[in-house]
């Protein structure tokens, strides 16, 4: 009999002890939410000035990725034009080497307007080796083929610093 008494004065005391508890927390939540329903005017003061700084911060973001964005599309646009010259410098190499191959009337104007076209750009490579010959007139152009290939290496070199220039970090 003592056991069970005891057992219930035990469970009596938990009980008050939680709805002790339970009014406490309530009350200080309570107390939590007036005060944080009612801000000071130097917490909103506070509150504005930070909301400002975020707001004027992500104008300045966006502004600078714009800037950004109009970089990386002039840059783009140069390399554009830039790929367009030299696919035509490409295709114009490549039409003289193909009229030596096939040992083309060298007094016809197509012929020479490729030849007067193309020797600016030909002209640094003449004679850096020899071009075999066949008894027909074919004629492998070596010089024309290194022309190419230095032509495609400048190409790529200079895509790859329009790349760097386009996406450039800068830091303050």
């Amino acid at each position: 009999m003592l056991e069970d008494d005891v057992a219930t004065a035990d469970a009596r005391e938990a009980a008050r002890l939680e709805a002790m508890k339970s009014e406490v927390g309530r009350d200080v939540r309570a107390e939590i939410g007036v005060q944080a329903a009612s801000s000071s005017g130097t917490d909103r003061a506070r509150v504005s000035e930070v909301a400002s700084d975020m707001r004027r911060s992500a104008i300045d973001e966006t502004v600078h990725a714009e800037r950004k964005i109009g970089h990386a599309r002039t840059a783009a646009r140069g390399s554009q034009f830039l790929d367009y010259a030299f696919y035509v410098l490409y295709t114009l190499l490549g039409v003289r080497l193909v009229l030596a191959l096939i040992a083309a009337n060298s007094n016809n104007g197509f012929v020479q307007f490729i030849s007067t076209v193309t020797n600016p750009f030909y002209a640094p490579f003449r004679g850096i080796v020899e071009s075999p010959t066949t008894e027909s007139g074919n004629t492998l152009v070596f010089p024309i083929v290194i022309a190419m290939v230095v032509y495609a290496i400048l190409h790529v070199a200079i895509n790859g610093l329009l790349r760097m220039v386009a996406s450039r970090k800068t830091t303050i």
